[in-house]
């Protein structure tokens, strides 16, 4: 059977993504306060096994996880300036314990640079202290007063990823905002979602920070998601809370720092990337469920079957995959066929009359719906090869179809049109200055998500704005 095709649920993307979040027990965004959810059992486990490719990733580069408080002073947000005059409205205060007041409010966590930097000046002593790579995978808060949507904009931003980097250079820094790169690229290529990494302009960077850069996912709709940003906040936050060490030399110089931070969006783009008519499409590397056996019930050989089934779920079990034997009597085989497409779940096993008599086993990939024949005492090898294969081919077809959807011109007519029909993200030149930076988003009403970080390609021609020489490609789409 051909691939599926996305036309249909990419032209109805927002009620699809609900419909899967539901339907498909990940998450229930009906809870009484706009912006929140509930994660399902199925969805709980799909985020503990995301998370976990993202702490193995940070483990393995030295990070150490922590936990720091939800509740902030605002005394210490309001060191920053930059910081507290970008997020204070964004910010949920709390203003009463019980019934008494408090003499200073808290700020719900909308990000933790400001809990984290009164810590850091008590622990940081020398340079024999440095670098420090900490990380926390916590929830945030936000205000928002734009439309909420699930995963993609919300008020409690859940299973938030932040890593917070000290350093005694700016060039250690710099090298770390590199390897904070690197490790999103690995994360992101084991999902099989496609990215471009763009350095945000300089009126759309994290405040308080010197730059940042930022990883875009183009939805079915058109529209793009920053999935995940990586941030060089040069001395800003060490000067203003005073974090210094001590050199070699014996001076005391500000530390440097970066921090990078995932949200629950790379989940909502992992579906967008490679969901279908039928439901989602897990990759089998974050699948909780890897292999979902399905026995076709026929009454003379109802328990040879059933034994064989579980033969079948013992043994792919024993060699490292995640089985589950759906033996619920009250279902059909086609309802439980819709049931598990729905769920994404990579690879199904069928085992009816005519495969007990042949002694094989029918396999269906979910992302094609292809059916192959196997033996069963083949089963267990060609299911693993599959799952690897399944793996490559999803990556393959979601960058393909990423690549399909960024376009180069010329103009800010062919920009606009390209645009106005969601067509993904549109490149144009640029001059550089962030006069034309502003226009340019006024003019096309979309925003700018920055010029290339992943290319070292040199922009040609005339800025599309003022006709001056264009110095960068800069990068604009319609945003969620």
């Amino acid at each position: 059977m051909p691939a599926i095709k996305r036309e249909q649920w990419s032209r109805h993307f927002g009620k699809w993504f609900r419909h899967i979040l539901i339907d498909a027990g990940i998450m229930d965004y009906r809870y009484p306060i706009k912006g929140m959810a509930v994660w399902l059992p199925y969805g709980f486990k799909i985020r503990r096994n995301l998370l976990q490719v993202i702490r193995d990733l940070l483990d393995k580069t030295g990070h150490q996880e922590m936990r720091f408080p939800l509740l902030i002073p605002e005394t210490s947000i309001a060191k920053e300036s930059e910081h507290i005059k970008r997020l204070e409205g964004e910010m949920f205060w709390v203003t009463r314990g019980g019934f008494t007041p408090l003499e200073i409010k808290y700020a719900l966590r909308p990000t933790s640079e400001t809990a984290i930097a009164p810590m850091l000046k008590l622990w940081i002593r020398s340079h024999a202290d440095l670098p420090i790579k900490l990380y926390q995978i916590v929830n945030i808060f936000r205000y928002e007063t734009r439309a909420t949507r699930p995963l993609i904009r919300m008020r409690e931003v859940d299973n938030f990823k932040e890593a917070h980097t000290a350093h005694a250079t700016q060039k250690e820094a710099e090298e770390q905002v590199k390897q904070g790169v690197e490790i999103y690229k690995k994360f992101f290529d084991t999902l099989g979602v496609p990215y471009k990494i763009s350095k945000r302009p300089e009126w759309d960077k994290f405040a308080g920070a010197e730059y940042s850069i930022a990883f875009d996912v183009i939805a079915p709709d058109g529209r793009t998601i920053q999935a995940g940003t990586v941030h060089n906040l040069g001395q800003n936050f060490s000067k203003a809370f005073d974090i210094t060490y001590e050199t070699e030399k014996g001076n005391r110089e500000h530390i440097w720092q970066t921090c990078y931070g995932l949200s629950g969006r790379p989940l909502g783009a992992m579906l967008a990337a490679h969901g279908d008519d039928n439901g989602a499409v897990l990759p089998p590397t974050i699948a909780p469920i890897q292999v979902v056996i399905i026995p076709i019930p026929f009454k003379e050989m109802e328990k040879e079957i059933n034994r064989t089934c579980e033969d079948l779920a013992s043994k792919l079990k024993a060699a490292g995959l995640t089985v589950e034997l759906d033996h619920r009597a009250e279902l059909t085989p086609g309802s439980k066929y819709f049931y598990w497409e729905l769920r994404g779940v990579p690879i199904r096993v069928e085992v009816g009359p005519r495969d007990m008599k042949q002694g094989q086993a029918t396999v269906v990939r979910r992302d094609t719906l292809e059916k192959q024949v196997f033996k069963t005492t083949e089963l267990v090898r060609e299911v693993k090869k599959i799952i690897k294969t399944m793996m490559d081919n999803m990556r393959q077809k979601a960058w393909q179809w990423m690549d399909e959807h960024v376009y180069r011109v010329n103009s800010l007519e062919e920009a606009k049109s390209l645009l106005k029909k969601r067509a993904g993200v549109v490149e144009v030149s640029w001059c550089g200055r962030d006069e034309c930076g502003h226009k340019l988003e006024e003019k096309l009403e979309a925003s700018v998500l920055g010029i290339p970080a992943d290319s070292k390609e040199k922009a040609k021609g005339k800025c599309v704005v003022c006709g001056k020489k264009a110095e960068n490609i800069l990068r604009t789409a319609i945003t969620y």
